[in-house]
């Protein structure tokens, strides 16, 4: 099962992005880059899946990315926090910038997957399920009208720009990614919420989740994620890879982060690495932007 690709590490994945740029196959590792127009200089870069990238073979990478060429000005990404890498590795791959962007949290699932949730968590668990009913779509693809009225008013609730602003077409696509699964919350008959899952070996990686203003006031997110745990757990599944908090610097106290706490048993680092291909036209885009930023002449993009 960890030797097929799916989830972030399948190139459907980088496909889905096609409407920030077109995916380029590494072959050592078996990831897949998304390269980029940097505006209107001719010149183009390459980053990572958003938000994380995924491969089968770590070892392979520093081959894929000193064969990249003399076509992009640089590449970056951020590190799967189950992948098969070592912090060597990773510096090897990215002499220019190395950094622990983030920590994502994690939960170990066992025999009793809600036995660690912290007490809070657990009385809106219960609240939830009086509430709202729980189920697995067997068609991930079919939830497409309902997942995008969710992700649409999560968009504007929240103004999510960039590259998280998925379109249609976007939403479509990663919801026929292999390894994708959708669990959907209803209230009287009506979708309230819905949460998207991608398994990957032995781990489920929390991707998306969105709900209506009745799905906020019966804390249906509660319902998913329980349900979710106890699904994946059943499956025989060792992990639930939950990611950060919300924000470019996340500090941990922000809402999200909360709520992921409560179901984490540890964290594992998130590594963001940089890679300049081209230096004299890196040097020549950055000009005086960019401290503490990567590529430099991208800074602020994700703000």
């Amino acid at each position: 099962m960890a030797d097929t690709p799916a989830g972030y590490a399948h190139p459907a994945y980088a496909a889905s992005l096609s409407d920030i740029g077109v995916p380029r196959a590494l072959p050592q590792s078996g990831g897949t880059l998304v390269v980029r127009e940097i505006g209107a200089t001719g010149h183009r870069d390459a980053m990572g899946p958003y938000p994380i990238f995924a491969c089968a073979n770590w070892a392979g990478l520093e081959a894929d990315l000193g064969a990249l060429g003399d076509d992009l000005v640089a590449v970056s990404l951020v590190a799967d926090p189950f992948g098969g890498w070592s912090e060597e590795t990773l510096q090897r791959c990215f002499p220019d910038v190395l950094l622990r962007f983030k920590d994502h949290f994690v939960a170990a699932l066992g025999a009793d997957p809600l036995a660690h949730v912290e007490a809070h968590h657990r009385r809106n668990i219960a609240r939830a399920r009086r509430e709202v009913e729980v189920d697995v779509l067997d068609d991930p693809t079919a939830f497409i009208d309902a997942w995008e009225a969710l992700y649409r008013a999560l968009i504007a609730r929240h103004d999510i720009r960039g590259v998280a602003a998925f379109s249609r077409s976007s939403l479509a696509a990663q919801l026929a990614v292999p390894g994708m699964v959708v669990l959907r919350a209803t209230s009287e008959g009506a979708t309230v919420g819905g949460a998207l899952w991608y398994v990957q070996g032995d781990v489920a990686y929390y991707h998306l989740a969105a709900y209506t203003e009745a799905g906020y006031a019966r804390r249906a997110s509660f319902a998913l994620f329980a349900a979710a745990f106890e699904l994946f757990a059943a499956r025989g599944l060792a992990w639930a890879s939950l990611g950060a908090g919300a924000g470019a610097s996340a500090d941990g106290e922000d809402g999200l982060s909360r709520f992921k706490r409560g179901w984490s048993t540890d964290t594992r680092p998130a590594w963001f690495g940089g890679r300049v291909l081209q230096r004299d036209i890196y040097d020549e885009l950055s000009g005086t932007k960019g401290a503490g930023w990567f590529p430099a002449y991208r800074q602020g993009e994700f703000t």
